[in-house]
């Protein structure tokens, strides 16, 4: 409770506050489908994030950002822990619960096609939201249709087509307003970018700062690509193995990432620095371990080499002075990485 507590007694309430957040898949087997064990997608998560500002999620496939994610909008059950959403406790409630509080938090996903209904028109599913939800008085849909479509870079003569009439980059746009037509507060943006060319990306990364300008909006954004976390993030937290190693603001992690695993992530980032390119990339020795058997310790402790025997039989928690923390036994040198990292390999 100590996180919660922390968050509230800021100056600045967080819009989101996660408290040792845990999201358990149960693995089921033999033929009457007895529990054989957890895959542990998400293990002890906390974090905080403030009103206006966007905290990227990056990691590994398989690590647990999408199940975060989902956990924190209410898609997946939540095993254990809390999700404060504006200073109230969402944690475990059910569908019919959060109903409300989906008008003030929405999720955009990877695959916008699969979000989109192929039998509607834009303005028609623009308009079942803002009727359900009673978003503007009736007469008044139209205007704020137009408005919406203003807003994402799309001219309202395009309300009257089909999702498959558009291309990948403007079908995610039309994502992003149905998710806005709610008018919420916190987004989440699972791979949003992810599927599409690297041009495109660039024009959705920049509507995305555009419309938190705008519309004061609160955003977890969740990727794989460095590139992207780095230029709309406000702060980064690394994600392995349902575990945050580590979180610090944005433009500090890729100056000075303090964790062995944070710096072999940025070590296969490509640097658009022409005197950079020649640099060595760190290669991780062995393989991710299963989510369903995770190492005892430090989850990290069978791939890293500054390992020793404390970080198999203890697990680090995630600390540091100020904005930067970290979960590692040890404060560890740049000068020390690369020859470690070789040596291992």
């Amino acid at each position: 409770m100590k996180e919660i507590a922390d968050a509230f007694s800021s100056p600045v309430r967080p819009v989101i506050a996660l408290e040792q957040v845990k999201t358990y898949y149960p693995i089921r087997s033999g033929i009457f489908s007895r529990v054989a064990g957890y895959v542990k997608a998400v293990d002890d998560v906390s974090f905080r994030i403030y009103p206006r500002e966007t905290l990227g999620l990056v990691g590994e496939s398989g690590c647990g950002k999408s199940s975060l994610g989902r956990t924190i909008i209410g898609l997946e059950n939540i095993t254990r822990g809390q999700v404060i959403f504006d200073g109230e406790n969402i944690a475990g409630y059910t569908h019919t619960q959060m109903r409300p509080v989906w008008k003030r938090m929405q999720m955009i996903f990877q695959d916008p096609y699969s979000s989109l209904n192929p039998r509607k028109t834009v303005e028609n599913m623009m308009e079942e939201i803002l009727q359900i939800h009673h978003i503007v008085p009736r007469n008044e849909i139209r205007d704020e249709i137009d408005r919406i479509l203003g807003l994402i870079g799309l001219p309202p003569d395009m309300k009257k087509r089909f999702p498959h009439e558009f291309s990948g980059g403007q079908r995610q746009r039309i994502s992003i307003a149905k998710a806005i037509t709610m008018r919420p507060k916190f987004l989440v943006c699972d791979e949003a970018t992810s599927a599409l060319d690297v041009s495109i990306q660039a024009q959705i990364l920049g509507l995305f700062k555009e419309l938190q300008a705008k519309l004061g909006l609160t955003c977890l954004f969740i990727s794989h690509g460095l590139g992207a976390v780095k230029y709309i993030s406000d702060r980064i937290a690394v994600m392995y193995l349902g575990k945050i190693l580590e979180l610090a603001p944005a433009a500090e992690i890729f100056i000075e990432p303090r964790h062995p695993y944070t710096q072999a992530l940025l070590s296969a980032y490509p640097d658009p620095d022409p005197r950079n390119r020649g640099r060595e990339k760190i290669l991780l020795p062995g393989s991710v371990p299963s989510s369903a058997d995770p190492p005892k310790g430090c989850r990290f402790h069978t791939r890293c080499p500054f390992r020793k025997q404390r970080c198999s039989e203890q697990e680090p928690l995630l600390t540091g002075e100020g904005p930067h923390q970290t979960a590692c036994h040890f404060k560890i040198k740049p000068s020390d990485w690369r020859a470690a990292y070789s040596q291992a390999v």
